[in-house]
């Protein structure tokens, strides 16, 4: 009987074996590494965004001098919380580090990614690399100028309304969002895209917008969008790390969508510009009115519908009657901007809640009110 079974389960795994084998490269690198994680930059090749103009944060008198209540601590450990940090008035407040990470450690920052290429493309607007977001993206990008995608817009690919067909799976292996993060090529996969409805009519959430806007970049400004990043960015706001955004494959793409690997303080640096309307000691990094239009409410040309929650490439919460702007990323990577208080906080983790409301997972929330409650 024992001889049975054995021979039975040689078998199944012989063939599991074999149908492995068959599957796409970028399924066998997910049932490999089953889901993704905040280090795995580890796994994939990386460009630098150097940083080479350091400008450390103040620290604040008032520095960890006050402590959030158990509560709050005990949310901040259910999602395994990584970094909880507040910059109050350009200094540190508020650092706390968890499981293992420091100041120094780095962190994919998943979709919050996102909300740094639209501050890229707001910085190539103002320099004319790129005449405005209402031009098609079929001044930059070849396989947009015939069919259905020629009518596309960069503020359509900006407001997550471009109506390009795409299965925004995380769980599936088989998915194009799936391919996105672990395959090697994501210039065929934008090549390839198709419509599946009319541009400016629907917000629909699809990572792909951001790797369209990516290879927009590349096309207007000649530079690998890290290259730009590093010159046009990140030694601009005084990065005091390297970051490292990971790529398809050695020398390629940038996975836009996400996959900007830095620390803490750093991530601080992005919102402290968008606090500051896009300055940066007195140099204007990003027009302020490319940041006032990217952080409030989008609204739809063609279908006149107005996205309360979404912007260029940023969320917006409303929390107690305040808008407030924030990048995020699927495991919790969030950087919330609090005009109200001249403060940033960043919370990075491997965990967000599953529930949401109004468009944003519910831990959205006990982050806020738990800096509230510190900035009191």
């Amino acid at each position: 009987m024992l001889r049975k079974t054995l021979g039975a389960s040689f078998i199944v795994i012989v063939l599991l074996g074999i149908t492995f084998l068959f599957l796409p490269d970028y399924s066998q690198n997910a049932f490999l590494h089953l889901t993704a994680n905040i280090d795995d930059y580890e796994i994939f090749e990386n460009r630098t965004v150097a940083a080479s103009n350091p400008q450390p944060w103040a620290i604040s008198p008032g520095y960890n001098q006050y402590e959030m209540g158990q509560a709050y601590q005990e949310i901040l450990e259910s999602y395994e919380t990584t970094a909880f940090l507040i910059v109050k008035d350009t200094a540190i407040f508020y650092e706390k580090y968890f499981l293992g990470y420091d100041e120094e450690a780095i962190s994919n920052s998943f979709s919050a990614a996102k909300s740094i290429v639209s501050l890229l493309i707001g910085i190539a607007i103002d320099e004319g690399k790129i005449k405005s977001v209402f031009e098609p993206v079929s001044e930059y990008l070849e396989s947009f100028k015939e069919g259905d995608k020629s009518e596309v817009t960069i503020k359509d690919v900006l407001t997550m309304s471009s109506g390009i067909d795409w299965n925004e799976a995380y769980m599936s292996p088989f998915s194009k969002t799936t391919e996105a993060y672990y395959g090697h090529n994501l210039k065929k996969l934008v090549d390839e895209l198709k419509m599946d409805g009319e541009p400016a009519q629907e917000f629909a959430y699809k990572s792909i917008n951001t790797q369209i806007l990516a290879e927009i970049l590349e096309a207007a400004t000649g530079q690998s969008v890290s290259d730009y990043a590093t010159n046009r960015l990140w030694r601009k706001i005084g990065a005091e790390h390297d970051a490292l955004w990971s790529l398809d494959r050695a020398g390629g793409m940038e996975k836009a969508f996400c996959c900007f690997n830095s620390t803490a303080r750093d991530f601080a640096r992005i919102g402290q510009l968008v606090l500051n309307n896009g300055e940066w000691n007195g140099e204007q990094v990003v027009p302020a009115e490319y940041i006032q239009v990217a952080t409030q409410a989008a609204k739809l040309f063609s279908s006149e519908k107005e996205i309360p929650y979404y912007g260029y490439q940023w969320w917006i919460l409303n929390y107690e009657g305040k808008q407030i702007p924030y990048a995020r990323g699927i495991l919790g990577q969030y950087v919330f901007v609090l005009k109200d208080k001249n403060a940033v906080v960043v919370r990075l983790g491997k965990s967000r809640s599953k529930l949401y409301t109004d468009n944003h997972p519910d831990d959205v929330y006990e982050y806020v009110e738990a800096a509230y409650e510190l900035l009191k």
